[in-house]
């Protein structure tokens, strides 16, 4: 019994000691290991920075060209001119039909030459064709429309497609170039000149849409709908 308690208190004795003895290592142990720990995570870090900006100095040279290759325009006014005004009345009677539209914000009229300088709200979608029938419902015909662009970098050429603020516009007559600045398109289709001017420049195209005045099979721009109203212009 007195070999067994003896025993019992010699392993009992060495607990604290095993105890005391990994306590006292740890401490160095974790000194040396937290070091090592923290290089390894700055390498990683210093790594990872390294390949963000590698990333980022390979994509501004891609984003400057891409936004540098885009083009923007922005319809900033109308000119109307009329036929068969005789009088201040009848310029008054446009002037008021005008009005009338949601989205025109003011109209500027001028007796001598019987035209409409025609501004529009900011953010609203111009309907070319309300402002022709305006002019109509008034007793009146268009005899010249004329739509003013703020453009930046826009190509052109003949008969390409170009859709500006949900606009489809169809050249005509015109030679190939890119257009920056104040730009005036003049509609050609039917109703927004003369009769005969509309005949005449039909020799310009062949092309079924310009009689039409729809996204015809005869367009090149495949992803417009055959009810997509397009609008003929030149320079």
């Amino acid at each position: 019994m007195t070999i067994c308690m003896d025993a019992a208190n010699t392993t009992e004795s060495l607990k604290p000691h095993r105890q005391n003895t990994v306590a006292v290592r740890n401490p160095a142990a974790v000194k040396k290991i937290q070091p090592a720990k923290r290089k390894i995570a700055a390498k990683k870090n210093h790594a990872a920075n390294l390949k963000i900006q590698s990333m980022k100095n390979l994509l501004l040279p891609i984003a400057f060209l891409f936004i540098s290759g885009m083009s923007f325009a922005q319809v900033s006014k109308v000119t109307i001119q009329a036929s068969g005004l005789t009088c201040s009345m009848c310029s008054n009677s446009i002037n008021k039909s005008l009005k009338t539209v949601d989205f025109v914000e003011k109209v500027v009229a001028n007796i001598k030459n019987s035209s409409f300088e025609v501004s529009f709200k900011q953010g609203e979608k111009i309907d070319y064709d309300l402002l022709k029938k305006k002019v109509e419902d008034a007793g009146f015909f268009v005899a010249k429309f004329e739509v003013t662009l703020n453009v930046n970098t826009l190509t052109c050429k003949d008969d390409a497609h170009v859709e500006i603020e949900g606009t489809l516009y169809h050249f005509l007559h015109v030679g190939e170039r890119t257009l920056n600045g104040n730009v005036v398109f003049q509609l050609l289709d039917k109703g927004f000149v003369t009769d005969k001017e509309f005949r005449r420049n039909s020799r310009y195209t062949s092309m079924a849409c310009y009689q039409t005045g729809y996204v015809g099979a005869c367009c090149k721009n495949k992803t417009s709908s055959a009810l997509q109203r397009i609008y003929h212009v030149t320079i």
